[in-house]
């Protein structure tokens, strides 16, 4: 009896897996249109597209902290054919909105990761420091004098620093503003001394001598900045705080359909035009060994998070 049950689950799974897609799947973006993260689910999306042989349909839903798209996505049916595109602020808007409406570890299941994005520690030419332990010396002899920008209090930017902060025994002068182009022009104009940014909006600052990089937030240097170490190698060992994009689906999907998305994921983040395009934008298109390393990656990144946030005080605006 038991076996006949165990032969009948396996033939529904490989009907569900050979059947799946039958129609067009909705991927949500709970972010605005042409930024990092929907610029690059966009084109994976349009890749899986091809190997799925049918359309995935990409539906921006954007709100603040990506909440109501997020929010459709986990009260969705969990049959595969409503997807959710997330960041890293998937993972940290529950530690810091009281309402978030979603649990990101028990509501959702992995599909793949699809990017990482690295940042960069960059400081204004003025600032006398031309290396990170060159600025960690410089902080700890004038402590809570250097200021540093951030897109707001619990950013990207925001974290990264709070990381590197702690990691180095520092103490700065935080600067919190309402988007990362005006924290940005204030540190081209020496309003504030340093921040964490991404690469690719950096780069062109960097490039011409506006900026002064010190380090990479990844583990490993960046072909585009070869030259600039990375934290890691830089006196703050173990430091690493990048911006992940990945593809997730309700919880309760079946394995066999996660395991086909998986699949589709993989092949399209390996398209060599499509990962030398992003790779030009700072953006390294990158695929999960499975659906369970997503899960188990966003689980350890949820807890890491609601960490540095109860020890650094952080709360929203």
């Amino acid at each position: 009896m038991r076996y006949w049950l165990l032969s009948l689950l396996v033939l529904s799974f490989n009907g569900i897996s050979q059947e799946y897609p039958s129609k067009p799947i909705r991927l949500i973006v709970p972010v605005a249109a042409g930024g990092n993260q929907e610029i690059t689910a966009r084109a994976v999306a349009e890749e899986m597209s091809k190997g799925l042989g049918q359309q995935i349909l990409v539906e921006s839903r954007p709100s603040s902290s990506a909440l109501v798209g997020t929010q459709l996505v986990a009260h969705a049916a969990p049959d595969g054919y409503t997807l959710l595109s997330v960041s890293t602020t998937f993972a940290r808007a529950p530690a810091l909105v009281a309402a978030a409406g979603y649990d990101p570890v028990r509501d959702f299941a992995g599909v793949s990761l699809i990017s990482r994005i690295p940042l960069v520690l960059v400081v204004n030419p003025s600032v006398p420091a031309k290396s990170v332990a060159e600025l960690i010396a410089l902080a700890k002899a004038r402590p809570g004098e250097l200021s540093y920008g951030t897109s707001g209090i619990g950013s990207t930017g925001h974290v990264a620093q709070e990381v590197f902060n702690r990691a180095a025994g520092i103490r700065m002068l935080h600067v919190p503003y309402k988007g990362n182009a005006q924290s940005l022009v204030d540190l081209l104009g020496g309003q504030v001394q340093m921040m964490f940014d991404q690469l690719s909006t950096s780069l062109p600052h960097i490039r011409s001598g506006k900026l002064r990089a010190l380090g990479v937030s990844s583990r490993a240097r960046s072909p585009l900045l070869p030259e600039v170490p990375t934290i890691d190698e830089s006196g703050v060992p173990g430091f690493e705080d990048v911006t992940w994009n990945a593809i997730l689906a309700p919880a309760g999907t079946p394995k066999p359909i996660i395991e086909r998305l998986h699949r589709e994921a993989l092949r399209a983040v390996a398209v060599p035009e499509l990962h030398a395009r992003f790779l030009e934008r700072a953006i390294e298109l990158t695929g999960s060994a499975s659906p369970e390393e997503l899960s188990a990656y966003v689980k350890s990144e949820v807890a890491a998070f609601a960490k540095v946030a109860k020890e650094a005080g952080l709360k929203t605006e």
